[in-house]
């Protein structure tokens, strides 16, 4: 049997027990210290330590158990992901739940089972590990979360449609309501609820983003949910889903419309009774989180069709907040433009001072289709290959497709339109399916039976 690489600290004072000990599980475990001194704990301790085996008594003619909860205390202040078990005479079973109380995970009766030991050793490395990987995910998240708060984008735009979702952003952020951000793809739906995360009372916890667009069905459960050890093939280990990583923090469920009929039930669950059940276990775990969603779908029209949950949008859209898209911002075009001229030119080194007259004309007749993530692209772009003190017209690389939504179909037979709108985004996204459906508003399953229907 290959030892399991754990570190093992034994506490007594009878030289015999410690012997004993260490004899029964260093044949399990790769390392194994001991002491007869629990005032060398301390030292020890400066080792990453998996286990402590501690005696609960120490001086002759004292059997209360005191300098064991002493020492109990102790290890749990300096290295509270360290297992501590309890070794104790039958006599001070009563004691040693006590202490367990006060945070020693299990304790074994003198003289002990080799197995039974084996058995509590085992599953207290295993809680220690547990212990740590949570404490190095917490670590993580709240590095990530600081440096989420260094980068994020400030909400740039002086226009009423603007103003107006600004408006209702400070409104409804220090609240607790499930909010619904719609908007077409690049109109800022990533940035307003960042934003609201930021304004909230959450800020100083998680903001995980889940884009639903991009993960499979396969793993819908496993990434959102989580799971236990041993649920499937590759689950070697217990495993965190999205809305447990986001606890206390905000979720953002970035485009729910694409999200199968046949899971929205499960999120739908979750959400309703904000508990959460790892894939291989029936343990709920209480949730405190709060649920942003986005789409650039007609969600509306997809109750309607009979694709999109309507109990489910009711859970979800508590509050609504509508992005314009940028064509709808005329009075923002510049502002956003001389954003973004500025942060590039600092990324690329590039001494540009700001844009020529027809550079800003040529910008705000523009229709973007593309809206703001357009807009960074083309002035990236622009930035990227300038000779000039400014952008020049011929700096800017528009794209030569009209998609002016307000311009009426060449045709009005549903079936040759819908043609031409998968044919325009399959073109406009290179081929690239998963790009072209969500673009469309629709699943890549969905996608593929319209492509094999109209023989596309």
């Amino acid at each position: 049997m290959r030892k399991k690489e754990a570190t093992i600290l034994i506490v007594d004072d009878d030289d015999d027990i410690l012997f004993s000990a260490r004899i029964s599980l260093k044949k399990y475990f790769t390392t194994i210290l001991t002491t007869n001194d629990p005032r060398k704990i301390t030292t020890k301790l400066s080792e990453q330590l998996d286990v402590v085996l501690l005696d609960m008594n120490y001086r002759i003619g004292f059997e209360d158990g005191k300098e064991g909860l002493y020492w109990l205390k102790h290890i749990k202040k300096i290295s509270p992901e360290t297992t501590v078990i309890l070794m104790t005479a039958f006599g001070s079973v009563n004691l040693a739940v006590d202490a367990i109380k006060m945070g020693a995970t299990d304790f074994i009766l003198k003289p002990w089972n080799t197995e039974k030991l084996y058995s509590i050793v085992n599953a207290g490395v295993e809680l220690a590990r547990s212990k740590r990987k949570n404490t190095q995910l917490e670590s993580i998240q709240s590095q990530k979360n600081t440096e989420f708060h260094k980068k994020t984008e400030h909400i740039i735009g002086d226009s009423p449609a603007m103003n107006h979702a600004v408006t209702m952003l400070e409104k409804v952020a220090p609240t607790d309501a499930n909010i619904l951000v719609l908007g077409e793809n690049g109109t800022g739906k990533y940035v307003f609820a960042k934003e609201i995360h930021i304004q909230s009372e959450r800020n100083n916890h998680p903001f995980i983003h889940v884009d639903l667009g991009s993960l499979s069905e396969s793993l819908f459960e496993s990434e959102l949910f989580g799971y236990s050890k041993g649920a499937f093939t590759d689950a070697h280990k217990d495993t965190l889903g999205r809305f447990e990583l986001a606890k206390g923090g905000t979720i953002f469920l970035d485009e729910i419309g694409n999200i199968p009929l046949h899971l929205q039930s499960k999120l739908l669950t979750v959400i309703q009774n904000r508990k959460v059940s790892r894939l291989g276990e029936a343990t709920e775990r209480l949730l405190d989180v709060r649920i942003i969603c986005a789409t650039n779908a007609d969600i509306y029209q997809m109750v309607e069709d009979g694709d999109f949950r309507q109990d489910l949008l009711y859970r979800i859209n508590t509050i609504e907040l509508n992005l314009p898209p940028l064509r709808n911002r005329q009075e923002d075009i510049l502002l956003l433009a001389e954003h973004f001229l500025k942060n590039l030119s600092q990324k690329y080194r590039k001494t540009i001072s700001g844009m020529s007259s027809e550079t800003i004309k040529a910008l705000q007749e523009y229709h973007w289709p593309g809206n703001i993530r357009e807009l960074e692209h083309i002035i990236e772009r622009a930035v990227i290959i300038s000779d000039h003190q400014e952008i020049e017209p011929s700096d800017l690389h528009f794209s030569n497709r009209k998609f002016d939504n307000s311009s009426p179909p060449a045709t009005l037979n549903l079936e040759e339109t819908e043609i031409n709108l998968i044919k325009n985004a399959l073109e406009k996204n290179m081929g690239n399916i998963s790009k072209a459906a969500k673009e469309l508003g629709l699943t890549r399953a969905a996608l593929y039976r319209r492509l094999e229907k109209y023989n596309i």
